[in-house]
């Protein structure tokens, strides 16, 4: 060992959000734990994914803002995108949480061990040459931006992500190949600092995993705000150009830009890492794991996106939470990932928990269901955004699903996962008192008339 000390109660490969949320918790159960990182911790979510998107994302709220001062009497005036400026706020903010993060394993007595990792046993690790054993062994080694075959990333005209997050410039023009989540959010992002924006997706729907009610008012919101979408369209090929690309797709169409952006989603860091050499299953680069993230092999585990459960921090951690206790002997209880909150942060935001309308009745369940318009919600006229929230629940049961589109809906999620989780009927929610006036109350509101009791709803 390096220290000497003997092995760790638990190693775990990967410091993202899974990793160093499964080495926290297992640290305050008392357990030796080393966290094995290449790059920084936080991984993809603090350095190449949540925050930074988030932080462009508000920057582009404030970019909208500005253009809009005067239908609200305050006489602002839009100059354009210091984009330097908007990288630099981008990085004071990952900086600052990963400092805090750092400070925190440390405190934690933490063996944090720099370097690439690799399985040489089921209980061992090595990184460059030192082996690191571990009564435990957990795999957190993340995903990395996908591509499709024979669609080659160039890092200049053709764009992962990862290439978005520092490009220096506004480009005048993007295809956005992708209407998931990423796709969406960099789309959002462009077309408020000024691009010319069009999404490709191969399904009928952005967002095609949400609520289809809520894809459909999320591209009624683009198409108003000018971003451009082909849908149900397979992409063919892209050339460069010397001003750009050339998209072609299998519709014949072509489309001419600046950027392509790759954003097809990410895949599993699995390659070359020697997690066969210890005996775990994959598929498709996933490990495969039960619903207490155990792989085959006994004492081996696999948490967050290296695994085929929903590819977001919270959900790693939650899944690193989950391991820690389990080896610790405390029985934690399997995550029902139907009651995991998402939100995809564009202009209108876009945010659901649970199941949807047409997965509610090919479970067999007998389903009601109430769309309540942000119209009549008065917080949303004074924030000039438009949406709805549409309640998805059993007939005389609990709630099944909450599927909301609008301008911040994103914070009004943590409530709908508490009704969901708790398996909370309309009228159990009704009683209870939301302030007034805030967005809050929309969800309120459309339980108030799934029990029966309408106030500011028009029957």
């Amino acid at each position: 060992m390096a220290d000497g000390s003997g092995p760790f109660d638990i190693v775990v490969l990967g410091g993202g959000s899974g990793g160093y949320a499964c080495a926290l918790r297992a640290a305050e159960l008392g357990k030796s734990v080393a966290l094995i990182e290449k790059g920084k911790v936080g991984g993809t979510c603090l350095h190449n994914g949540c925050i930074p998107t988030k932080a462009l994302l508000h920057a582009a709220e404030l970019a909208d803002q500005a253009r809009e001062g005067e239908a609200f009497g305050v006489k602002t005036r839009f100059d354009g995108i210091d984009v330097p400026g908007v990288l630099a706020y981008k990085d004071k903010v990952i900086n600052g949480l990963w400092k805090g993060l750092t400070g925190l394993i440390k405190s934690k007595k933490i063996t944090v061990i720099e370097g690439e990792g690799r399985v040489t046993g089921p209980n061992q690790v090595t990184v460059d040459g030192q082996v690191y054993e571990g009564r435990n062994l957990v795999l957190a080694t993340g995903s990395a931006a996908k591509s499709l075959p024979g669609l080659d990333i160039d890092g200049s005209k053709v764009i992962t992500s990862d290439h978005a997050l520092v490009l220096d410039r506004v480009p005048t023009s993007v295809v956005v190949l992708g209407g998931g989540v990423i796709g969406v959010e960099f789309a959002s992002v462009w077309r408020s600092f000024g691009a010319e924006v069009t999404i490709v997706e191969a399904l009928p729907h952005l967002l095609p995993l949400e609520d289809e009610a809520n894809s459909k008012l999320l591209e009624r919101a683009f198409r108003r705000r000018g971003i451009k979408y082909e849908l149900g369209a397979r992409f063919d090929s892209v050339k460069t150009t010397d001003t750009g690309v050339v998209v072609s797709l299998e519709n014949g169409k072509t489309l001419d830009a600046e950027l392509l952006l790759v954003a097809v989603g990410r895949g599993p860091v699995s390659a070359g890492l020697g997690f066969e050499t210890a005996g775990v299953t994959l598929d498709r680069g996933y490990v495969l794991v039960d619903e207490l993230c155990r792989t085959g092999v006994p004492g081996v585990y696999a948490v967050g996106d290296l695994i085929p459960t929903p590819q977001l921090a919270h959900v790693g951690f939650a899944e690193g939470i989950l391991v820690a206790e389990q080896i610790a002997g405390l029985n934690p209880v399997a995550i029902d990932y139907d009651g995991v909150p998402r939100i995809t942060y564009s202009e209108p935001e876009v945010a659901a928990v649970g199941i949807s309308s047409a997965q509610a009745r090919e479970r067999g369940f007998d389903v009601v269901e109430l769309t309540y318009n942000l119209a009549g919600n008065g917080r949303s006229k004074i924030l000039q955004t438009q949406g709805e929230v549409k309640v998805v629940a059993e007939r005389d049961g609990r709630v099944l699903g909450v599927h909301m589109v609008g301008g911040r809906v994103g914070e009004l999620i943590a409530e709908a996962q508490l009704i969901y989780n708790w398996e909370a009927t309309p009228s159990d929610v009704a009683q209870l008192i939301h302030p007034h006036p805030t967005q809050s109350e929309a969800l309120g509101e459309a339980m108030l008339a799934l029990a029966g009791k309408p106030l500011h709803v028009h029957n």
